[in-house]
C-alpha cells in the first residue's frame, strides 16, 4: 500500500465525494417529492393519472439507470433539449428514485387500516385533516425501512455517473488506475469514501426505525 499516493490524491477524492453527495442529495430530494405525488395519485385512484403513474413506475423500475442516463444525456439534445452532465445525473436519479419512493409511500399508505380513515371522517375531520394527522404519520413510519433502503440504493447508483463524464468517486478511481496503475490504493480510497457517505445514512435509518417502533408506530 503506497500511503504517499493516498495522501497526495486524498483531496481529489474529497472533491469527487462532494460532487457525488451534492448530486445524490438533489436527485433523491426530487425523487422523494415525485414519489410522494405518485403515491397520492395511486392512493386516491385519480382517473387517467393513475394509469400514467403505473406506466412510469414500470418503465423506471425495469430499465437500468445507465440506460436512462444515456437517453437523457445523448438523446434529449437530439430533440433540442440541451443539458449538462450534472443536470443529467440529477434527472436520472430522480426518475429512477421516484418510482421506488412511490412504491414505498404507497405500501405505507395501504398499511393504514381503512377503519381509521372512516373514524376520522365520522368525527368531523376533513379529508385533508384525516390525511395529514391520521394517515400520513402512520404511513411514513411504516415506510421508513423501505424509504431509507431506497436512499442508500440511490446513493450507490451514483457510481454509474462516470459513464457521462461526471468527476464522481468512481470516475476518479478509474482515472487514477488508468494513469498510475495504483489499483489497490485507488479502490481503497473509493471504498473508504463510500463508507463515509453511506454509513451515517444507514445508522440514521436504524435509529429512526427504532425510535418510531418504541413510539408505537410500525411493527
Amino acid at each position: 500500500m503506497n500511503w504517499e499516493f493516498i495522501w497526495e490524491y486524498l483531496p481529489l477524492y474529497q472533491k469527487a465525494a462532494w460532487l457525488t453527495v451534492r448530486i445524490g442529495l438533489m436527485g433523491i430530494t426530487i425523487a422523494i417529492l415525485l414519489g410522494f405525488i405518485c403515491a397520492m395519485i395511486q392512493y386516491y385512484k385519480v382517473p387517467i393519472l393513475k394509469r400514467v403513474v403505473s406506466v412510469y413506475i414500470e418503465l423506471s423500475r425495469n430499465t437500468p439507470l445507465l440506460v436512462q442516463l444515456f437517453f437523457i444525456y445523448y438523446g434529449l439534445p437530439k430533440i433540442g433539449i440541451q443539458t449538462n452532465a450534472e443536470i443529467c445525473g440529477i434527472a436520472g436519479l430522480a426518475f429512477l428514485g421516484g418510482s421506488y419512493m412511490a412504491e414505498a409511500f404507497r405500501s405505507g399508505l395501504e398499511a393504514v387500516d381503512s377503519i381509521q380513515t372512516e373514524s376520522a371522517l365520522s368525527l368531523g375531520m376533513s379529508n385533508y385533516q384525516t390525511m395529514a394527522y391520521v394517515v400520513l404519520p402512520q404511513a411514513i413510519s411504516v415506510s421508513i425501512p423501505a424509504f431509507m433502503a431506497n436512499i442508500i440504493f440511490l446513493m450507490k447508483e451514483t457510481s454509474v455517473f462516470s459513464a457521462i463524464s461526471l468527476m464522481d468517486l468512481m470516475f476518479t478511481a478509474k482515472d487514477l488506475i488508468g494513469l498510475y496503475y495504483k489499483t489497490t490504493e485507488s479502490l481503497f480510497l473509493l471504498v473508504v469514501f463510500y463508507l463515509i457517505i453511506l454509513l451515517p445514512i444507514s445508522i440514521l435509518g436504524s435509529l429512526l426505525e427504532r425510535r418510531l417502533r418504541h413510539a408505537g408506530f410500525g411493527s
